[in-house]
């Protein structure tokens, strides 16, 4: 999804702080992240949760492979992946060959993939679908983003949920409290002799006032974000090759190891409105999808604070069983939800769609991706779900492991 698109998408998602969030009126810079970690670090009691949209629309049944169904085989003859292509999970499904990390993270049972989500009434519209995915209101349009609510219901300090998206998203915003935004672009310091003498300033020296003193530990915290954070772009201008969300994913790597006490952060990877030409599209963004969160994901299992976080994968819908004229897809309904981290059940989750029981064409949800929200609420974020999903009970039981 380009920017224009995004900024489309956040006018017409209903959300009213969707014109702040898109002028970015709540970000936030290095210093106050980490001072904010220095005086008041993540708990090492609390749970994190990170959001990873796809935006456009991904295709569930080419992600989550049901290659030796002949109902699949038969509606996309071209389109299909062989049972011998895909990464086998059991059950007769199988990962796209694009993602042989999230396989290994499958083998070690750190990978749970919930099948079937979706929403009461599907909508085939990519604005009013994901309105209703970043809302958790299929029903009426309501003005607050899920998480907004979480914010709402918790306090008003914007630190505790963070977007590292170009625009922050929709699900991010409540009635008085919108979350922080923090920009990829970068934190870049003089360098050389210049950089040596300005980081020199932030040296404490004997004898000097209290204003000194907070004027010197000002420039000392400046370059300790540089250095936690990897330096200018985060280090990114260093790794050619890679994509987006490997930028926004190390950027929220860094800051949940350098003690940060956000507790939810949102990314986003888009381009999966594969009407044409699917194939070829969709397995190169899953290989990027896969090549971001892999090591992400190990990353996370490698430190204290890291093990604190979840991962949430989702988008809008899936994609229509048969393949149409132009070897892609069209807009669906239901599609497979992602969840990882140390304190995740791996393996399926929720019962996989009948490609032969349809709904005009187009899957039927099993699992309400509510239930998935409310769950992270619970045992993620310490919330009752109740404060933000008001009305909905549902909880997709079994999903995280005991505390």
């Amino acid at each position: 999804m380009t920017k224009l698109t995004r900024r489309r998408f956040l006018a017409a998602s209903g959300v009213t702080a969707a014109g702040a969030l898109a002028a970015g009126a709540t970000q936030v810079d290095w210093t106050s992240l980490m001072t904010a970690a220095a005086q008041t670090p993540l708990d090492p009691k609390d749970g994190v949760l990170v959001v990873v949209t796809l935006y456009g629309g991904n295709d569930g049944l080419n992600t989550v492979v049901p290659a030796g169904d002949n109902a699949y085989q038969d509606a996309r003859p071209e389109l299909a992946y062989r049972a011998d292509e895909v990464l086998d999970l059991g059950e007769g499904l199988g990962l796209n060959p694009g993602l042989k990390g999230l396989k290994g993270l499958w083998d070690d049972k750190a990978l749970a993939i919930v099948r079937g989500a979706g929403y009461p009434g599907p909508d085939h519209s990519h604005f009013r679908s994901m309105a209703i995915w970043q809302t958790a209101s299929p029903e009426t349009s309501v003005p607050t983003g899920w998480l907004g609510r979480w914010l709402d219901s918790t306090g008003d300090d914007p630190l505790r949920a963070m977007s590292v998206e170009p625009v922050l998203p929709p699900l991010l915003a409540g009635a008085g409290t919108a979350a922080a935004s923090l920009p990829v672009g970068g934190l870049a310091l003089p360098k050389g002799a210049l950089g040596k003498s300005f980081e020199g300033l932030g040296a404490a020296q004997p004898g000097e006032g209290f204003w000194q003193a907070k004027a010197a530990k000002s420039v000392g915290d400046l370059h300790n974000a540089a250095r936690v954070l990897g330096g200018p772009a985060h280090g990114q201008e260093k790794k050619q090759g890679k994509g987006k969300l490997t930028a926004q994913l190390d950027v929220v790597a860094n800051l949940i190891e350098a003690g940060v006490p956000t507790r939810a952060y949102s990314v986003s990877l888009g381009g999966f409105d594969t009407h044409a030409d699917e194939r070829g599209t969709q397995q190169r963004l899953l290989t990027e999808l896969d090549g971001a969160l892999t090591p992400f994901a190990r990353r996370l299992a490698s430190t204290d604070r890291g093990r604190q976080a979840v991962v949430l994968v989702y988008s809008e819908f899936g994609r229509r069983v048969r393949a149409n004229a132009s070897q892609g897809t069209d807009h669906g309904t239901a599609g497979p939800m992602f969840v990882l981290g140390n304190g995740v059940r791996g393996g399926f989750h929720g019962e996989e769609p009948s490609l032969t029981d349809l709904a005009e064409g187009d899957l039927k949800q099993t699992v309400d991706f509510r239930d998935v929200y409310a769950s992270m609420l619970e045992g993620v974020l310490g919330t009752p779900a109740d404060r933000v999903l008001p009305g909905h009970s549902g909880r997709l039981d079994g999903l995280l492991l005991p505390a």
